[in-house]
């Protein structure tokens, strides 16, 4: 009788003891890493808008900005993981401030440099494009933290699916939609670069905003785009 009462009072220690051990191999047990990870990101960024091989006389005397966001699906090319191909799709949002007057309708539009004497109170043209930009990525992230530095590089493919023209003076305003005279199909080159979430960006514009059939006094509007601000990846 006194064995079995010995028995029965031993049982919780035992218990205890197995629970104790077990907990204490899961607190030794090594902690699975994913090594194939990816640098899939979104991404949000917002730029200063500047005209490049504009005609005498135009100019851009108030802020221009843009705005893109977007997903870029990364592909890691070396073992560590640190060089990697990325594409995407997103969209951009381009405001262009400046003193060329758009006028006349969306299928004979008519181009003039605003008199410098003249008073308007507004004249702008904005573009909504679809993007699809493919990249070369460098960064030294590992897969046990996302805050790195990176140099991103590569080509961004754009299709015009909106634009609007506004030119408001004394006279009355005109706004013009589906300008014939706007290139559908732009492509440039860009750049990234920074630390952690914020870095810095630039793209630059490879053909024109404008076909050859816009122009003024017999003169082409070769104008091409360059963007400079900022750019946040978020995982």
């Amino acid at each position: 009788m006194r064995f079995f009462l010995s028995c029965f009072l031993l049982i919780p220690f035992f218990n205890a003891f197995s629970q104790e051990e077990s907990v204490s191999l899961k607190e030794k047990a090594p902690i699975k890493i994913d090594s194939l990870y990816r640098e899939d990101q979104f991404y949000f960024g917002f730029t200063y808008n500047t005209l490049q091989q504009k005609p005498a006389g135009l100019s851009q005397k108030k802020f221009s900005t843009g705005l893109s966001l977007g997903f870029l699906r990364d592909m890691p090319i070396n073992k560590d993981r640190t060089v990697a191909i990325a594409s995407g799709l997103g969209f951009s949002y381009n405001n262009y401030n400046q003193n060329l007057a758009i006028t006349g309708t969306n299928q004979l539009p008519v181009y003039a440099i605003i008199d410098s004497k003249a008073t308007y109170s507004k004249n702008k043209f904005t573009q909504l494009l679809v993007d699809l930009p493919v990249e070369f990525r460098w960064r030294t992230s590992t897969y046990e933290s996302h805050k790195f530095w990176r140099i991103y590089g590569g080509v961004k493919f754009s299709y015009l699916i909106y634009d609007k023209s506004v030119f408001s003076d004394g006279d009355g305003k005109t706004t013009i939609t589906g300008n014939k005279d706007f290139n559908k199909f732009l492509y440039g080159l860009y750049v990234s670069s920074g630390y952690n979430t914020i870095n810095v960006y630039a793209y630059y514009g490879l053909n024109s905003i404008f076909k050859k059939t816009a122009q003024i006094n017999g003169e082409q509007l070769g104008i091409k785009s360059l963007n400079i601000g900022v750019i946040f990846y978020i995982l």
